[in-house]
């Protein structure tokens, strides 16, 4: 998957003036999804996105691949039932990113065991033969042998369940690749600048700018698919200036610590914390994570700051469950995602928490199609909905959807075994960035506090569309994400192995490496 050829299917099918079926206007889960959809169902599909695949809230989730205990708890169990069978087919069709994770639910109360444990067996009963195991309760002394660094003062037992575990941004760009795989032309950095519209008004196309050469492109389509996130209210007013907004914005943070705060392989799960949510603690790379916030926010952004608050609610509510309690000090990264929540009857409170995360396909008097909310989880069946109908607003040819059974570029049955424990989440690519390590140049370790090695740059840029140190190392690897000082460290040897792959001289080496140090001062806590 590379760039330049992309930008050249977008050139060579702009000056013929032939239509796509779909162009798709966004480079997230969603949009991704979309194109995957639609091009195994053999329409021809076009993507932009006007930052890097992921740059936004696709990058930034908890990690998880689930059903949803909260939203059990709220009684949304057409949701749940959703989100439970579209886990099983994540880790069906992606087992090289998408893993079982068994979670504990501590109780320092009589009644947690029995509330908290009818309700997870709901969980298993509601999964049905997508389950990936059966809760447990569990006395004391099996719950600290699941979690070792818990606070064991007050402890009465624990109730395991099981859910799963995936890299977001990996399987996000896996997703690019299995589009391209299937046909579709998919281009990051490359934003739709205007809406086109037919002479009764109906939009039918995008104009789009290759953000590197400033070069313009005409994108006719027979539909349009505005996949923007919490950005989609301003793409819908390149359509409609006066269109009503249909979108609230949210935040959550993440806290990353060192893997000691963590001990075992299990994850905690607090079902209840003083805002109402649900907070995790979970292994992830080698590190631990905890997470996260419902914070509404008023303007989207692509950098959303923390909150001094968010940071001392996360530290000061894990804290309470271990016998470390983790500082700021102890802070590695911290991250921020924005949730696109579809505006509903009712919601003028303030609490995003209490906002459906179910999706939404709106059509606008434009003829513009907009799928928004969902969650990761989902993004499978949103995009299989929102293709059946550009279906019909399209006129396209009636095609039955291709991607319950739909291997995700890199499948791979068996985890690779000659390469470090890391090119895992790689899949069947793992074996080519190994030949790449095989140059001694390309084998070396990029920081000693992370496993990222210089054959993984070098294959981001060849293969992966990587064209900032940024991409490589907060989305190609998961590096910014997991140790933002580290990631600091590497950014200059990055640049340089990015600048021999591009054709960049040292001028922009040095402005990549200063422009990645500015960004991950945003990932650190003082």
């Amino acid at each position: 998957m590379q760039r330049d050829q992309m930008i050249q299917q977008l050139r060579e099918r702009s000056e013929t003036g032939e239509p796509w079926d779909l162009v798709v206007v966004g480079g997230g889960a969603t949009g991704m999804g979309v194109a995957v959809d639609a091009a195994s169902r053999g329409f021809s599909v076009a993507l932009v996105e006007a930052h890097d695949f992921g740059k936004g809230t696709s990058s930034r989730s908890t990690k998880l691949v689930h059903g949803g205990v909260r939203y059990l708890e709220q009684g949304n169990i057409p949701l749940v039932m959703s989100a439970l069978k579209e886990r099983g087919l994540m880790r069906q069709n992606a087992p090289h990113l998408v893993h079982d994770l068994a979670f504990v639910v501590p109780n320092y109360s009589w009644w947690e065991a029995p509330f908290y444990g009818i309700g997870l067996k709901l969980y298993d009963l509601l999964a049905g033969k997508y389950g990936f195991g059966r809760s447990t309760l569990l006395s004391k002394e099996e719950t600290l042998e699941r979690l070792p660094a818990l606070e064991p003062e007050g402890l009465l037992g624990g109730v395991a369940y099981y859910d799963g575990q995936f890299d977001d941004a990996r399987l996000l760009i896996h997703l690019a690749m299995t589009a391209a795989d299937h046909g579709a032309t998919v281009v990051n950095y490359c934003p739709a600048i205007a809406l086109l519209k037919d002479a009764e008004g109906y939009v039918n196309g995008v104009v789009a700018r290759d953000q590197e050469t400033g070069e313009e492109r005409t994108l006719h389509a027979r539909v349009v698919v505005n996949a923007t996130g919490v950005f989609t209210d301003q793409v819908r007013r390149l359509a409609e200036p006066d269109a009503e907004p249909m979108m609230v914005t949210s935040q959550g943070i993440h806290l990353v610590f060192h893997r000691s705060f963590l001990a075992g392989d299990a994850a905690l799960m607090v079902p209840r914390t003083s805002d109402g949510r649900v907070l995790f603690v979970i292994p992830w790379h080698g590190h631990a994570v905890a997470g996260t916030t419902d914070t509404p926010v008023d303007e989207p952004s692509l950098e959303p700051r923390p909150l001094e608050e968010e940071i001392a609610f996360v530290l000061e509510t894990a804290g309470r469950y271990f016998t470390r309690p983790p500082s700021r000090a102890d802070v590695l990264a911290v991250y921020v995602g924005l949730r696109p929540l579809v505006r509903t009857e009712g919601t003028g409170d303030g609490k995003t928490s209490a906002l459906s995360r179910d999706h939404v396909i709106h059509v606008d008097s434009s003829g513009l199609l907009t799928i928004t909310g969902g969650k990761w989880t989902t993004y499978r069946h949103m995009a299989e909905d929102c293709v059946d109908h550009a279906i019909t607003l399209g006129r396209l040819d009636d095609a039955a959807c291709m991607t319950k059974n739909l291997h995700i570029h890199g499948y791979a049955a068996v985890p690779y075994e000659n390469g470090p424990e890391h090119f895992s989440v790689y899949g069947s690519d793992s074996a080519a960035i190994a030949a790449l390590a095989e140059d001694a140049s390309f084998a070396a370790q990029l920081d000693p506090d992370l496993p990222y090695i210089a054959a993984e740059a070098v294959w981001a840029a060849r293969s992966e569309m990587a064209r900032t140190v940024e991409d490589v190392l907060a989305r190609r690897t998961r590096a910014l994400f997991l140790n933002a000082q580290a990631a600091c460290r590497m950014a200059e040897p990055v640049a340089r192995l990015l600048g021999a792959e591009l054709h960049r001289g040292d001028d922009w080496i040095a402005a990549e490496v200063a422009r990645f140090h500015a960004l991950a001062a945003r990932y650190q806590v003082s």
